[in-house]
């Protein structure tokens, strides 16, 4: 499907002015697959493509994300995509269950990584444009049991449904730079599956830190979620304990000290006393009361043992440079 290619490969970044009004998409309608998507705000796809200021239709390959205005163009690709039949392009670094998460590289997959971000923009509205793919690298997830089966075609690796990416070294340590579950796949938790594997790859790299920011107010929601959840498995697992302090369950879970902050507010299981030695002092009765009222397990939401990327040296080499 020949698809029109920018003349620059696009990467997607936090745009520095949120406040600004959301813009009308400039696609009316999105076709992935067999399956029928409103987008939500504009994408940078070709004017050409486009068709001046707004297309009625846009048809992207669910494997490829290839585009095409043309339905014609469109079922042709399709029939022919060699992604088909076959698993994404990278290597695997998670595998488990309904689960995998690939590891690709933008630097040696440019078109791949190029139409899987302008897709994502439609659904995005704290995005900006920049032009280089090489210095980030992208994490889809693809699921095994696809709840769309009836009304996509079937696959037999599974159908990559959301993705986060990162920079390859990022001045603010982040371990996110942009993170979406396609619309057809919302609701289910898959969100919370992504932002967990980039925590766990963040901790296996020693990049201590969180997603960029500004986060927008889904992105705020899903990330106060999972740091609820994340602190709340970390004091569950130690009963003995009656006090903690805020570095130690930021140490374990490798979340930003403000971060734990923000989730033990949003929880409210904190008393107002405090210990001689400074540690906060939790009300196990209203942790676990949160915890049933927000269908929070014990269990953490990725198997550490499922993942392929082996724990690096990064901290120390980092710290000789610094030096």
């Amino acid at each position: 499907m020949p698809s029109a290619t920018p003349t620059n490969n696009i990467i997607l970044s936090p745009t520095r002015t949120p406040q600004r009004p959301p813009m009308q998409p400039n696609v009316a309608n999105v076709v992935l697959g067999n399956l029928h998507i409103k987008p939500w705000y504009p994408s940078f796809y070709p004017e050409d493509m486009i068709g001046g200021r707004r297309a009625e239709w846009l048809y992207v390959c669910q494997w490829c994300f290839r585009y095409s205005s043309e339905i014609l163009k469109y079922s042709a690709h399709c029939k022919a995509c060699p992604l088909q039949t076959t698993p994404p392009p990278g290597t695997v670094i998670y595998d488990k269950g309904d689960y995998i998460i690939h590891e690709i590289d933008g630097a040696e997959h440019k078109l791949y990584a190029q139409h899987l971000s302008l897709l994502s923009k439609l659904f995005l509205d704290t995005k900006s444009v920049f032009f280089d793919v090489s210095t980030f690298l992208y994490y889809p997830l693809i699921l095994r049991d696809n709840e769309h089966q009836d009304s996509t075609p079937s696959h037999p690796y599974g159908q990559v449904v959301g993705f986060f990416s990162k920079e390859k070294m990022s001045w603010d340590n982040n371990n996110v730079a942009c993170i979406l579950i396609f619309p057809p796949w919302q609701k289910r938790g898959l969100g919370q599956v992504l932002i967990a594997a980039s925590y766990e790859l963040g901790r296996r790299e020693g990049r201590f830190g969180g997603p960029e920011r500004p986060l927008s107010a889904l992105g705020r929601k899903g990330y106060v979620a999972f740091w609820c959840a994340e602190v709340y498995r970390f004091l569950v697992a130690a009963p003995g304990k009656r006090s903690v302090s805020v570095k130690e369950i930021s140490e374990a879970t490798f979340i930003m000290l403000e971060d734990v902050v923000v989730a033990l507010r949003e929880m409210d299981v904190l008393e107002s006393r405090k210990t001689a030695g400074g540690s906060v002092v939790v009300h196990k009765g209203r942790l676990r009361a949160w915890a049933e009222r927000n269908r929070v397990g014990k269990e953490a939401l990725v198997d550490g043992e499922a993942f392929t990327v082996e724990e690096s040296e990064v901290e120390e080499e980092g710290s000789e440079e610094d030096g």
